[in-house]
């Protein structure tokens, strides 16, 4: 009958083995203060990332939907004549695009030329723009699906805050326990070192 091995402690368990509070008598003070450290900071990351997924959202996505409201009502979408022609490669759907020369005319009704992008697949002789009160060429207005986007990558970046926030009070927490440990060390040593040293 062969010996039965004894399961191996992972290193996890050995971790949280190291903070639970028990009765060991090995167990200082500051480890315990570690312990309820760690536990205070686990509780208010998990408290605090969903109300700040909450509230982020809550707090970005009217400052999003106003900036859309403004740039819908300062762009327009107005329609350009191509002054070349298409490359074959574009309209025939086989490549990215191309930047082709266009005229169109601004709200006020002034003409205006330059460069736009033709996307892969355009067919005919117009394109539509965006344009500012101006006339020039702009970025049309932030779309529903970008507001959203943008919301979300404001949870995102809000959560990651959070933890980041809390690592690092965690870590100088730890650092202060570390220091005040070896400061004990110490004093210990120089008090109890010269009776071990002359009982050899």
């Amino acid at each position: 009958m062969g010996l039965r091995r004894r399961p191996r402690s992972s290193s996890l368990g050995r971790l949280l083995r190291g903070w639970r509070p028990d009765r060991n008598p090995l167990r200082r003070r500051s480890d315990r203060v570690e312990a309820a450290i760690i536990g205070l900071l686990f509780a208010a990351f998990l408290a605090g990332a969903p109300l700040a997924w909450h509230f982020t959202g809550n707090w970005v996505y009217p400052a999003y939907a106003r900036q859309a409201q403004v740039e819908r009502a300062l762009v327009h979408q107005v329609p350009a004549t191509l002054l070349k022609a298409v490359p074959d490669w574009t309209a025939s759907g086989t490549g990215a695009g191309a930047e082709v020369e266009v005229r169109w005319q601004a709200p006020a009704g002034q003409s205006h030329t330059g460069p736009v992008f033709v996307p892969d697949g355009t067919t005919g002789r117009t394109v539509m723009v965006w344009v500012n009160q101006a006339g020039q060429l702009t970025d049309p207005p932030l779309q529903p699906a970008q507001v959203l986007s943008r919301v979300q990558l404001a949870r995102v970046l809000a959560v990651i805050a959070l933890t980041v926030t809390l690592l690092v009070a965690g870590a100088l927490s730890h650092q202060v326990l570390v220091r005040r440990r070896l400061a004990a060390w110490e004093a210990e040593w120089l008090a109890k070192g010269p009776d071990w040293r002359s009982r050899r």
